[in-house]
């Protein structure tokens, strides 16, 4: 005799079990009363043991019986409860993104609930680090890179964002405080704020203003943009950051671009997926969402505190020229 276990018999028990009655179990699996007893009688004579005494009108478990319905009723309780999840998950898509910590902070959470009410159907996973991903390996189906780099992975689809402005930019309560900031010179009385992670330095930006004396070596220092971004909210000095990610700080008047938000332009970010996935439904949804959201912040208008533009001409770099100091433009 075999050993393998029928599905269609331990079915069969668990329904009369849970129903005390081959009839009751018969009427919830569409089948006939027999067809219920001779499923319950093939399993007992399988492995030798008696699992229903049968009585009148009805059938009552015994011992082993007993026992064997509460282990199999529990694993029929997570089959269904699977089932129902499936049902679910069918309907949805699971979008995983990987970002660096301050594109993550500054401006893709607030905006998720956009691209949630848009794309109901997709259920967006976030993961957060500096360091790029494996998007094979790590099963990431977007990675949002921040420094350019000319050759990538093979299999890997790169689209480059657009140019980001670099600016200064601090609380409004400096801008008209004891030293306002009217001019790049101004900017001599202030704590400079330094983001080690910013293609572009206050050392890259005096280079642009030769006449403005700086102290490079005061000031905090701080590995992470939006920390930077958050220390220039408080009014611990000016910070030099992208106006990519700070739309929304200006727009409810917690920064301030006190020399105007014409400035140093570099592309820094980058949108990256497997070339296999690129045309995923999900994938392709969310890159179209991302760009079209993007022209949004690219000019985000004059700063509410009556800044100074600073009139030059504009240039887009690459990385590898910033980090070299040949964007001056003069």
């Amino acid at each position: 005799m075999s050993n393998r276990v029928s599905f269609k018999a331990v079915q069969a028990f668990e329904a009369a079990a849970r129903l005390s009655s081959f009839g009751l179990a018969a009427e919830e699996l569409y089948v006939t009363p027999s067809a219920i007893s001779h499923q319950i009688k093939s399993l007992e004579s399988q492995y030798d043991v008696q699992l229903f005494h049968r009585v009148h009108r009805g059938v009552v478990l015994t011992d082993a019986g007993r026992r064997y319905a509460e282990e199999i009723s529990a694993a029929f309780s997570r089959i269904e409860a699977a089932t129902k999840d499936l049902g679910r998950t069918t309907k949805s898509d699971i979008l995983t993104i990987h970002s660096t910590p301050s594109f993550a902070t500054q401006w893709l959470m607030p905006r998720l609930a956009r691209f949630s009410a848009k794309y109901p159907d997709i259920d967006v996973r976030l993961n957060a680090s500096k360091d790029p991903v494996d998007l094979i390996t790590q099963n990431v189906d977007v990675d949002i890179r921040y420094e350019h780099k000319n050759i990538q992975p093979a299999g890997v689809k790169t689209v480059d964002f657009p140019p980001e402005t670099i600016v200064p930019l601090c609380s409004p309560s400096l801008v008209s405080g004891a030293n306002p900031i009217r001019c790049p010179k101004d900017l001599e009385r202030h704590t400079l704020i330094h983001s080690e992670v910013c293609l572009v330095n206050w050392r890259d930006w005096q280079r642009r203003h030769p006449d403005v004396k700086l102290d490079l070596k005061r000031g905090p220092r701080f590995d992470r943009s939006f920390m930077s971004i958050s220390a220039a909210i408080d009014g611990l000095g000016v910070c030099l950051e992208s106006l990519l990610i700070v739309q929304r700080e200006l727009e409810t008047g917690r920064l301030v671009a006190p020399l105007g938000v014409d400035g140093l332009k570099v592309k820094g970010y980058t949108f990256n997926v497997l070339k296999s996935s690129a045309e995923l439904p999900k994938v392709h949804a969310f890159q179209e969402w991302l760009f079209s959201e993007i022209p949004e912040i690219s000019d985000p208008g004059q700063p509410q505190a009556a800044p100074v533009p600073v009139k030059r001409q504009r240039k887009t770099v690459s990385i590898e020229e910033a980090w070299q100091g040949n964007f001056l433009i003069e």
